[in-house]
């Protein structure tokens, strides 16, 4: 019962500081309209208006505003809860900056998924769209069923099912290679060079993470070609985690094909039936006029996914944060900044990574907004 009084007073303070809050906040928009002059209508309809926004005006102050000022007072501190902040001005940054190794691996991974599984994104979610712009009966159906795994891609439950699906022994997705590798042998040469390239990439990609330690390279090297029985380790190797969150983000390219989807109904037909008159196939038609037409969109998905990529967190703490073996590459720079505040209890260390973070992804999108001028076509002229 005291539980329950205790919810009741909570819940009628906040109405009455949001009721409060506003009615103070929209007479000093009144009082600031009164002293610049302004006519009683408009000193009215100034009230009013402010009366209707300062919930969220209040809102945005309390959790967004004074949050970010205190994240950005704790990064120059040592501040590990319950103690209070100490003061060490840069050495947080000069630490991140030139000392942190795992800060290094969880960037250089979060950069991985940039230069690779964001292209492989927008390619597929760009062919899917292509296909899906066709006028054929059900077309509706399939957009529907290949925009599901949005909406199921971040849940939990969905992820431990991936999980479930990637294991290396007897997952589903090893288990149909194994049995299309039996009934079609020459796929399995196909399979085993995929695996090889794989595994070389990832080691490569690793011993350049830890400074230029390739023993596991040199291992992989002196393995030689994949066995007929092997199959892709998935979760369960460190040569394979980004490769398996690179196929999941592919699962999920979606939106990214909705957004395609619209910039190719907007391309003017005219200009296709002009260029079909003059004699161009349709690999010339897509390149020559459907790809520089549908390039906004295409730039507001690489922004986007850009940000998105160095923001990932729910796919490496969900699938890998209880595996030791694999755990280091699937660092990324979200994950580490979960870590290092949450679990370490460093909260002061990790307000300092996650203004890196920002001041990351406002360097790359402001590198992009400039990059745009070059290959981006607005109109038609």
């Amino acid at each position: 019962m005291d539980a329950y009084v205790t919810t009741l007073a909570w819940v009628a303070g906040t109405v009455a500081f949001i009721l409060l809050s506003s009615l103070g906040t929209a007479q000093l928009a009144r009082s600031m309209a009164r002293v610049s002059g302004a006519s009683p209508r408009l000193q009215q309809r100034t009230y009013a208006g402010y009366l209707f926004a300062a919930p969220w005006i209040i809102g945005f102050a309390l959790f967004v505003v004074i949050p970010m000022g205190a994240s950005l007072y704790w990064s120059f501190t040592r501040f590990d809860p319950p103690n209070s902040p100490l003061w060490v001005g840069l050495d947080n940054y000069v630490r991140l900056l030139t000392n942190d190794k795992d800060f290094r691996v969880s960037l250089l991974n979060s950069v991985y998924m940039v230069v690779i599984g964001l292209p492989l994104q927008l390619v597929v979610a760009l062919c899917l769209a292509v296909l899906l712009n066709q006028r054929l009966p059900g077309e509706r159906v399939f957009r529907a069923a290949y925009y599901m795994p949005v909406v199921l891609a971040l849940n939990a439950a969905v992820l431990l099912c991936w999980r479930l699906m990637l294991n290396a022994n007897n997952g589903l997705f090893n288990t149909l290679i194994r049995t299309i590798d039996a009934a079609i042998p020459p796929l399995n040469w196909v399979n085993r060079a995929v695996i090889y390239v794989v595994e070389w990439f990832g080691a490569a990609f690793i011993g350049v993470q830890q400074g230029g330690d390739f023993s596991l390279l040199n291992q992989v090297l002196r393995t030689g070609f994949p066995a007929e029985t092997r199959v892709p380790l998935w979760l369960q190797s460190p040569l394979w985690t980004k490769p398996s969150f690179i196929l999941l983000l592919v699962w999920s390219c979606g939106t990214m094909m909705l957004i395609f989807i619209a910039a190719l109904r907007n391309v003017p037909p005219e200009l296709h039936e002009a260029a079909d008159v003059d004699g161009a196939g349709p690999l010339q038609r897509f390149f020559r006029i459907t790809l520089p037409l549908i390039s906004p969109a295409t730039f507001y998905n690489v922004v986007v996914g850009i940000i998105a990529m160095l923001q990932m967190y729910e796919l490496p703490y969900v699938l890998t944060r209880d595996q030791p073996t694999v755990q280091q590459s699937g660092y990324f720079v979200v994950y580490y900044l979960w870590q290092s505040t949450f679990k370490f209890n460093a909260m002061g260390y990790g307000a300092a990574i996650s203004w890196m973070l920002l001041l990351l992804i406002l360097v790359v999108t402001l590198v992009q907004f400039q990059l745009q001028r070059r290959w981006v076509t607005y109109d038609v002229r």
